[in-house]
């Protein structure tokens, strides 16, 4: 399986918004904290869902 290759990446706080085609072609939006130790990261369907999970996360890295 080939690497997910991001565009369309922007970052809110410490969280990264990354748009990429899945395997069936489909456009999925990856949202993932770059806090060490945190370890949040989710696919959506819609844009807006995702940097709404960006806006509203937060996490407690220790």
């Amino acid at each position: 399986m080939r690497p997910k290759r991001f565009y369309n990446v922007i970052l809110i706080g410490l969280v990264r918004v990354g748009t990429h085609h899945d395997g069936r072609g489909t456009t999925k939006h990856t949202v993932a904290c770059t806090a060490p130790d945190c370890g949040f990261s989710a696919d959506y369907t819609t844009r807006a869902g995702a940097e709404l999970a960006a806006r509203t996360h937060r996490c407690n890295p220790r």
